[in-house]
């Protein structure tokens, strides 16, 4: 028995080994990134690929509150009030994936740094299930405004590199991030669910209406994204 478990501990040791480190290193992590920049999964593969990467870190402060309220409001509109993970939505996700029904996604603003962070863009039900522990470990450790820090930093915001909203608005519109009205502000944030084909510089009518939709939802509920504001309020 005692040399039958020495075998088996012998072909399970590498991939226990490897799973360790894959743990270790966002609960690590994780609290080092209150105080460091941290670079993306994707800004890593096109850098280890040769390819361009554009990011120039901004405060939080230093970003419209306009963009702000409109990125929550239209990608995580519950992203005040949930510990990182909407587990209405995600029970809804669940049951259409038991189904066989089409999945949405469900991905909070917390999900989205998770998985840019620490895993794959591919969708899978595997990286879905690694998301949501992660995406409560990263609320439970840091507060909202560093979390849409990051986010609004790391994610893509460009077809040829251009991570994090300050690469965003110069490519778009050629300004800085904290000098956006609500057209561009809007505008930026529809274009996040696919920045290779959405085009804020030069909008469909597709795009527009999107970005109408949001612009007049931050206008009547912009106080939902206080929590990433000053002192707790936004200016719109």
């Amino acid at each position: 028995m005692a040399r039958r478990k020495k075998t088996l501990w012998h072909y399970l040791r590498i991939p226990v080994g490897i799973l360790a480190v894959l743990v270790a290193i966002p609960l690590v992590l994780t609290p080092v990134y209150l105080v460091v920049q941290p670079v993306s999964v994707p800004m890593l593969a096109r850098l280890l690929t040769g390819q361009s990467v554009t990011r120039e870190w901004r405060d939080i402060d230093d970003i419209s509150d306009r963009l702000k309220a409109a990125v929550i409001l239209s990608e995580d509109g519950q992203f005040c009030r949930h510990w990182g993970v909407d587990i209405a939505a995600l029970r809804i996700e669940i049951d259409n994936y038991l189904a066989g029904r089409e999945t949405r996604g469900a991905s909070t603003l917390t999900m989205q740094v998770a998985r840019n962070l620490f895993l794959w863009n591919q969708q899978s039900a595997v990286r879905k299930a690694l998301e949501v522990p992660l995406a409560a470990y990263i609320d439970l450790v840091m507060p909202k405004r560093r979390i849409m820090e990051i986010y609004l930093n790391i994610a893509e915001w460009g077809p040829e590199g251009e991570f994090g909203v300050a690469a965003g608005a110069l490519r778009a519109f050629g300004r800085e991030p904290q000098n956006l009205d609500w057209q561009t502000a809007s505008l930026l944030a529809v274009t996040l669910p696919n920045p290779i084909l959405r085009n804020p510089a030069r909008p469909n009518a597709g795009l527009l209406r999107l970005a109408g939709i949001v612009e007049n939802r931050v206008r009547q509920y912009g106080d939902r994204a206080a929590c990433v504001g000053r002192d707790g309020r936004l200016a719109l």
